[in-house]
């Protein structure tokens, strides 16, 4: 796809843009998967769930390029959760298993309708969830709506330029590496230079399939496992 075009004084200029702006913000609606749901964060419903789930994880590595410290009472928990079920932007949602048991969060931030270009972010996966065909799914599902649904031209996500994890989940789930802003901001009384990753909309069809296909039962063995591994942007 050419990314420019020429005026008529020969000056290169960015390709016309389609569509109407500002694009509809994202509704607090559910999206439903094979293996899990993605629904709006509800303090009352998800509270002890996640508690328990977030739990799981032993010596508080999860948190570790969270904004917050561990959280380690449930009244504290609750009392976060409380806010952000409240928050508009970062707007929550909590990823329910096949049992409908809270197993993680993710946000949808910087949401930006006039320019079309929305964050995936505040990503906390319980071990529960973590390296689950529920976590891509939740992944995939909120992708969706942001491109199919919704017709943003970019979706971002923004880590920790030292946290390897979530650069790692970022490439594999198809999102294109920019680069480092260093010194970008501060939090937890240190330094972040933040990675910058991103999809846009001319990429998604060709990384939808990738997800689509990886995500069919005919990827799965008879014991859950899967026979071929993700590589969204391998679909280019």
């Amino acid at each position: 796809m050419p990314q420019h075009t020429v005026n008529a004084l020969g000056q290169p200029v960015g390709m016309p843009v389609s569509g109407e702006f500002p694009r509809p913000t994202p509704a607090r609606t559910g999206m439903q998967g094979r293996f899990c749901s993605v629904v709006p964060l509800d303090a009352k419903q998800h509270t002890s769930g996640l508690y328990r789930a977030f739990a799981e994880d032993k010596d508080g590595r999860n948190w570790t390029y969270l904004p917050e410290e561990p959280i380690t009472s449930e009244v504290a928990f609750a009392d976060w959760m409380v806010w952000a079920e409240n928050s508009a932007d970062p707007l929550f949602h909590t990823v329910l298993d096949g049992d409908g048991a809270p197993v993680g969060h993710a946000t949808y931030l910087r949401i930006q309708p006039d320019a079309g270009v929305i964050e995936v972010g505040y990503i906390h996966f319980s071990p529960l969830l973590q390296r689950t065909p529920l976590a891509t799914e939740a992944m995939y599902l909120m992708m969706r709506r942001v491109f199919d649904e919704l017709g943003y031209r970019r979706y971002e996500w923004k880590c920790d330029a030292l946290n390897a994890p979530s650069r790692s989940a970022a490439e594999r789930l198809g999102f294109a590496f920019e680069g480092v802003f260093r010194q970008a901001t501060h939090y937890k009384g240190r330094n972040r230079d933040t990675a910058w990753y991103s999809i846009l909309d001319s990429e998604w069809p060709r990384i939808r399939t990738a997800f689509e296909t990886w995500l069919s039962p005919e990827n799965f063995d008879q014991s859950g496992q899967q026979r071929h591994a993700l590589q969204a942007r391998a679909a280019e």
